[in-house]
């Protein structure tokens, strides 16, 4: 499952983004300091839009990725089915997530790293989850069986969110289940980052 994703887009453009959807954001804390990462991993602290209280629909705040579990493991993802997932939603901005399958060449000891990005966008958002820990605030990313474009490469997956879902994703009104779908087939697209490319035709899992 996705335990590695990219964010290279600035946050002044990602605002803008939202400005031209017309979802209305703050930044209570300030504009999030945010370094352009080609992997932001576990743990790491990253950009995300909560559900706001206020007169906006989302607040731009950074948070830490996972928050600790059941002795100590981080909860990095969260399985959305048969969940209560009404309140404490969030998008997490990323240009790109990374999935992993055994390597192709027996002789690599490496895993194969393949990334996704969402086909005509520069960045978009995965459905994430809030809550408070002792650690403070942080969140996870939930996760669905996977749709055709990452069912080749694993049998979950995070759940990318089409631009038109950002609002309703934020609005605790809207049931989960409304908004928790595959993408059309081909909206995802995918580079082998590392590791022998396959033959034509096979992947190996």
């Amino acid at each position: 499952m996705c335990n590695d994703y990219r964010l290279e887009i600035d946050i002044a453009s990602i605002a803008e983004d939202f400005d031209n959807l017309q979802i209305k954001i703050d930044m209570p804390e300030g504009a999030p300091n945010v370094p352009a990462r080609e992997d932001v991993r576990i743990t790491d602290t990253a950009p995300i839009v909560k559900s706001s209280d206020g007169a906006a629909i989302g607040s731009l705040v950074n948070r830490r990725w996972s928050w600790p579990g059941q002795g100590g493991k981080p909860v990095y993802n969260v399985r959305s089915e048969r969940r209560d997932l009404g309140m404490q939603r969030c998008l997490v901005l990323c240009d790109g997530f990374y999935e992993f399958t055994d390597p192709t060449d027996k002789a690599q000891k490496r895993l194969d790293k393949w990334l996704f990005t969402m086909k005509d966008h520069r960045w978009f958002c995965m459905a994430g989850v809030w809550r408070d820990s002792h650690v403070g605030e942080a969140f996870s990313l939930l996760t669905m069986d996977a749709g055709p474009d990452i069912a080749p490469y694993h049998h979950r997956q995070i759940i990318p969110l089409a631009r038109d879902q950002w609002a309703a994703w934020l609005d605790p009104r809207v049931p989960a289940e409304d908004i928790l779908k595959w993408l059309p087939e081909g909206s995802l697209e995918v580079t082998q980052v590392y590791g022998k490319p396959p033959a034509q035709g096979a992947l190996a899992l």
